[in-house]
């Protein structure tokens, strides 16, 4: 763990004080090395927040919380694989020792599946996809519930997708299936803690240009990803709704591109990428 919050001098940096609605909050972000967990990092910085950066690179948090430092924000790093066993207590314990309670937890680390068909995914990349983008967010939440409820107006933000409520062979079968199972976890907060003043958000957004998109069977041309939602879009959203008066909840939010690319082909190689020699599926059989 790297506390940035001390190391700096105050003699030449420019508070923000209370120019931003977050000031004084803490926010935890997973996935804050690059993508969407990057830009919402930065985002929540200048509205004031203390952002705990949490990832699996040292190196490119780091780089996050020395940007936030530069422009007068205060961030903790966290290394951590928020799906490993023991993780969520261990970044609680972190942010709690160097930032104290966390008033906001964002939900933006995620992992796809190099396979999307449902007949040929391996065991072990269904387990990964479901482990970083379901499990992990349930054992975090669960173990900042307390925080987020001790005063009545903790937020709690996860990232899902588009492919929770149209599933198919873009996104594959188990990244839809994390994604829509984490709506559903998502919902059940709302529901449950509502009355508590928790609120709960899910964010879906639609085809956006993040690493994750490299792990395809084919990963996009970059012509193709001109109209795509790019990170900083999603970062907005995010900040959109937790920057929201505690009052006011926003359930689910839905950024799309506005132009929809033709994604047939990706479909089609994507329908037999991971099947054995000889055993592919023919697109009529579906």
């Amino acid at each position: 763990m790297t506390d940035f919050s001390q190391m700096r001098d105050n003699s030449h940096i420019k508070t923000r004080s209370d120019m931003g609605s977050l000031h004084g909050k803490v926010a935890i972000v997973t996935g804050a090395g690059s993508g969407m967990g990057r830009e919402t990092s930065l985002l929540l910085a200048r509205d004031g927040a203390t952002v705990v950066l949490v990832g699996r690179r040292l190196s490119a948090l780091d780089e996050v919380a020395r940007v936030i430092i530069d422009e007068g924000g205060s961030a903790v790093v966290v290394a951590e694989d928020v799906a490993a066993n023991g993780a969520a207590g261990r970044i609680v314990d972190a942010a709690h020792a160097a930032a104290g309670p966390v008033d906001l937890l964002v939900h933006a680390a995620g992992a796809s599946s190099s396979v999307q068909n449902a007949r040929w995914v391996p065991e072990d990349e269904w387990r990964t996809v479901i482990d970083v983008n379901l499990t992990a967010v349930h054992l975090l939440t669960q173990a900042l519930l307390g925080d987020l409820l001790r005063n009545g107006n903790g937020t709690v933000i996860t990232i899902s997708s588009l492919a929770a409520v149209n599933p198919n062979l873009l996104g594959g079968a188990a990244y839809g299936a994390a994604k829509a199972g984490v709506r559903n976890y998502m919902t059940f907060l709302h529901n449950t803690f509502r009355n508590e003043g928790l609120r709960a958000v899910t964010v879906l957004p639609g085809e956006a240009d993040t690493p994750i998109l490299d792990g395809r069977a084919r990963p996009p041309a970059p012509e193709e990803r001109v109209h795509m939602l790019r990170p900083e879009d999603v970062a907005e959203a995010v900040r959109l709704v937790a920057a929201l008066p505690s009052r006011a909840v926003v359930q689910e939010l839905v950024i799309a591109p506005t132009r929809q690319r033709d994604t047939s082909v990706d479909i089609e190689i994507s329908r037999n990428t991971g099947a054995p020699d000889g055993a592919a599926d023919r697109k009529d059989s579906e």
